[in-house]
C-alpha cells in the first residue's frame, strides 16, 4: 500500500470523526489534501449493531460519512459482535478503523508495543447492563451462578470480572471459581437464559432489554437501594469526555 494511499485513509478517517460530537479530527500532512482529488481509496469502517455504537450508526444510516468523506473516497462497512473480533480484523488488515470498547483497545495496543494501533478519542457512554434473575437479590446470592459475557477479553467480560472480583467473587478463563463465567455470542445468551441454563449476563443494549422482556430477568442495581443499574462507563480521566466506547484506526 502507497504512503499516499495511507495518508488518503487517515483523512477519510479524520472526516468521519469530524462528523461524531465528542471525537478528535485526526490530523494530516498538508500535502494529502492535493492528493485526494487524484487518487481513489477505500476506507474500512468496523463497528457494532448494538446500541453502544449508535454514533456510528447513525453516521452510517444518515449518510453522513459518506457525504463527509466525499468523492474519491469509498466507504466499505464490516460490522462486529465484540471487541475481541474487530481487533483480529485490524491486526489482519482487515480494516484501517473500528468503533470498539475500551478493553480490546487497550489489550490491542498492549499486545503489539503501540505499533499496531492508535487510540483516536472516545465516543460515547453506557449502553450495557447486567441482567440477572429475579430471585437473586444481594451479592452474595451470585455465588454458584453461572453468567455469559459477549466474549472473552471484551468491554462486558472484563467489567463484569472487575465488578465480580469487588465483591470478593473469584472467577476464571476456565468457567470456574465463585462465578462461572461463559463468553458466548448475545443471542446464544437470551436463549441460554430463558431456557433457565445461565442465571445472568452482562451485555450491550438492545440485548440487556430483550433480557429482561423476553427472558423475564432484572437488571442489576450497586446496592438493593440505590436503583442504579451497573454498566460499564468508566469513570476516570483517562478516555476522552469521560466516554467508554473509543475509535480505534491502524
Amino acid at each position: 500500500m502507497s504512503v499516499s494511499t495511507l495518508r488518503l485513509r487517515s483523512m477519510a478517517i479524520g472526516a468521519i470523526l469530524g462528523m461524531v460530537a465528542g471525537l478528535a479530527i485526526v490530523g494530516q500532512p498538508a500535502d494529502a489534501s492535493a492528493r485526494a482529488g487524484s487518487e481513489e481509496v477505500t476506507l474500512r469502517l468496523g463497528y457494532f449493531p448494538n446500541v453502544t455504537h449508535a454514533p456510528a450508526i447513525v453516521g452510517v444510516e444518515s449518510g453522513l460519512f459518506e457525504d463527509a468523506l466525499g468523492d474519491g473516497v469509498n466507504l466499505e462497512l464490516l460490522t462486529f459482535s465484540t471487541g475481541t473480533t474487530a481487533i483480529e480484523a485490524l491486526f489482519a488488515d482487515a480494516i484501517d478503523a473500528t468503533y470498539i470498547g475500551p478493553n480490546p483497545a487497550i489489550n490491542g495496543f498492549a499486545q503489539s508495543d503501540g505499533e499496531a494501533l492508535r487510540i483516536v478519542s472516545g465516543s460515547t457512554s453506557g449502553g450495557a447492563l447486567l441482567v440477572v434473575k429475579p430471585e437473586i437479590a444481594k451479592p452474595k446470592d451470585l455465588k454458584g451462578t453461572t453468567l455469559a459475557s459477549p466474549s472473552l477479553g471484551n468491554t462486558q467480560d472484563v467489567a463484569l470480572r472487575s465488578y465480580l472480583a469487588t465483591k470478593g467473587l473469584d472467577t476464571d478463563e476456565e468457567g470456574g471459581g465463585d462465578v462461572s463465567i461463559v463468553p458466548q455470542d448475545n443471542a446464544l445468551t437470551l436463549e441460554a437464559f430463558q431456557a433457565g441454563d445461565i442465571d445472568g449476563a452482562w451485555v450491550p443494549e438492545p440485548w440487556a432489554t430483550r433480557l429482561i422482556d423476553e427472558g423475564g430477568g432484572r437488571s442489576w442495581s450497586t446496592s438493593a437501594t440505590s436503583g442504579r443499574p451497573v454498566s460499564t462507563s468508566p469513570r476516570t480521566s483517562s478516555w476522552p469526555s469521560r466516554s467508554s466506547m473509543s475509535t480505534v484506526m491502524r
